[in-house]
């Protein structure tokens, strides 16, 4: 998992399917792109609709800040 900045730890309870496996770092930073990789990359690993809904609507209940939180609580940078 994602080293997870001071500011998001201890927010989130661990995520169940397993992490995607998406890297932030290096990508593109813009919001929609983000949500965007996320799905699609949860779906190719086998997340079911609603748990990708979830996730989806967890990040964009706040600002930037809460989304990368979220993200990086469900996702990791291993390589696939």
């Amino acid at each position: 998992m994602t080293d997870t900045p001071s500011f998001c730890q201890g927010q989130y309870p661990p995520n169940d399917p397993a992490p995607v496996k998406m890297p932030l770092v290096g990508e593109d930073g813009n919001a929609f792109a983000i949500l965007g990789r996320f799905q699609r990359e949860a779906r190719r690993e086998g997340w079911s609709p609603e748990q990708i809904k979830a996730v989806m609507d967890d990040a964009t209940s706040g600002g930037y800040d809460h989304l990368l939180c979220v993200m990086m609580e469900n996702t990791t940078e291993e390589d696939r």
